[in-house]
């Protein structure tokens, strides 16, 4: 899909196995979210760092992610569930673009939580687009399952 892009957020490259196979699967454009600080790579450390901007509602600058989206009408956004949410720079991704008329699939990994808030939070931050029923992936998700799923919604694209 000429006009698709797979736009994402992952810290420990669950997320990034997910985006690589819708993309592959759709033909779509692959765009990874990058804050301009990394978050530490011990579990423990990077909890607290995220659960304190969640609740502060911080949004990192990001080194990319910033490109224009104008020429795309469908993006699928990925990000892992932290704390119910989605990852504070994904929200930044949200908040630099106007989504108004474009069709918004979310997809999250997670380690037991699904979607939590995720597309409610995506809905609310993109709320003149059409928001697709999105996958919430525990674990490594085999390309069957992928494919399936793009089938359902492929009816409202």
């Amino acid at each position: 899909m000429e006009n698709t892009l797979v736009a994402y957020y992952s810290l420990f490259h669950n997320t990034k196995h997910v985006a690589l196979e819708i993309a592959k699967q759709t033909g779509a454009a692959l765009r990874e979210i990058i804050p301009d600080k990394n978050y530490s790579f011990d579990y423990n450390t990077a909890a607290k760092e995220v659960r304190n901007q969640i609740a502060r509602g911080f949004c990192p600058k990001l080194i990319s992610g910033n490109e224009s989206i104008d020429n795309y009408q469908i993006i699928f956004i990925g990000t892992p569930n932290w704390f119910k949410t989605m990852a504070p720079p994904v929200m930044s991704f949200l908040q630099q673009h106007d989504f108004t008329g474009k069709i918004v699939i979310p997809f999250c990994t997670h380690g037991g939580g699904g979607f939590g808030q995720i597309e409610n939070d995506i809905a609310k931050a993109c709320p003149n687009s059409k928001i697709l029923p999105g996958i919430a992936v525990n674990g490594m998700i085999a390309p069957e399952e992928i494919t399936g799923w793009l089938e359902v919604i492929g009816h409202d694209l």
